[in-house]
């Protein structure tokens, strides 16, 4: 498609680190015009290899400004009043500080969109402290929701919180976009880590609200053989995930397991014997002879994959999900799609 549809969308990105550039990165790739007014040599940044082809710089323009000075605030301020949208990553009050908050910057273009990114939310008793992805979603809940009983949660990559907080500032950024083409007035977006991945986690809250996960019974998340990650004979690792009654039940026939009763699924007195079972049947073959036998069907089943692997699985490469420009360097491509 040629037409990309935020063409013509100016925005400006005060660079820092995490979700804030990945908002910028997912305008840009939708057609957007980004400026990245870069502070001069950021010793986080460089340590994360910002100045050594970033891909969160892709498709930006970068311009470095040492806003600790007159010239560079005014330099800033005069980016500001020609854009659509300014997005900034920086603790609550910071952008005060240097003579570029809300107040300042809409005085001189009153139809900005004014996108704020943060861990904590720009007020609260947190909104000063530092944090990370890891915080913050521990702070929802969900993270809660990733441990089996007795066992730590899992440390996620950087997605669930970072990503997830980048996809809610780059909504709100779309919705305002929408909203000052109609009213003429500018928006300020309060876009919260913690706010966004709270409501992105609705559907594991009403999962939780009906009983069957972080409650007393078993959990089918956790604890039902249907749903769940197996080791294989080789030392890899595959995926089940047959929950519905025809999926488990096309399971068992692949299986071979034609003794157990399909409509005892949710019996959860029997989810124990079974989930040993299905180790030990999936420990009988590796990986691959799996994803021959299953891959494809309806029992909701994937490999589980390295990045390399999944850059190079037919699926993904079919789609062009991923650019491979080195074995570690992996980039995926622009999403969602317009067709």
């Amino acid at each position: 498609m040629s037409h990309l549809p935020l063409q013509g969308v100016r925005v400006v990105e005060f660079e820092g680190i995490g979700p804030g550039p990945v908002a910028g990165r997912m305008l840009a790739a939708m057609g957007a015009e980004v400026t990245v007014l870069a502070r001069p040599r950021e010793r986080l940044a460089l340590n994360l290899g910002a100045d050594q082809d970033n891909p969160l710089r892709e498709g930006k323009q970068v311009v470095t400004l040492d806003l600790k000075t007159p010239e560079g605030v005014t330099r800033a301020l005069d980016c500001v009043a020609g854009a659509d949208v300014l997005i900034e990553g920086n603790r609550p009050g910071v952008m005060e500080r240097l003579g570029l908050g809300p107040e300042v910057c809409m005085a001189r273009n009153p139809r900005l969109i004014y996108g704020r990114m943060t861990g904590w939310g720009q007020d609260g008793p947190l909104a000063q402290a530092a944090g990370h992805d890891l915080n913050y979603v521990a702070l929802t809940g969900l993270l809660s929701l990733s441990a089996r009983k007795g066992e730590a949660p899992i440390v996620p990559p950087t997605v669930v919180g970072d990503a997830g907080g980048a996809l809610g500032l780059a909504f709100g950024i779309a919705c305002a976009l929408v909203d000052v083409r109609a009213t003429g007035r500018g928006r300020v977006i309060d876009a919260a880590i913690v706010d966004v991945v709270s409501m992105l986690g609705t559907l594991a809250q009403w999962v939780r609200a009906r009983g069957n996960i972080d409650g007393a019974q078993p959990s089918p998340f956790h604890d039902s053989p249907y749903y769940d990650t197996y080791l294989c004979a080789d030392g890899k690792f595959i995926t089940i995930a047959a929950m519905e009654p025809q999926f488990y039940a096309l399971l068992l026939d692949k299986l071979g397991m034609h003794d157990v009763d399909p409509g005892k699924q949710d019996d959860r007195a029997e989810w124990p014997a079974l989930k040993t079972r299905f180790a030990d049947c999936f420990r009988s073959r590796t990986r691959d002879q799996w994803s021959e036998l299953l891959e494809g069907t309806d029992v909701c089943f994937a490999p589980v994959l390295t990045i390399e692997e999944a850059a190079a699985h037919p699926h993904n490469a079919a789609r062009g999900i991923f650019r491979v420009l080195s074995p570690v360097d992996i980039r995926p491509a622009v999403a969602p799609r317009f067709v």
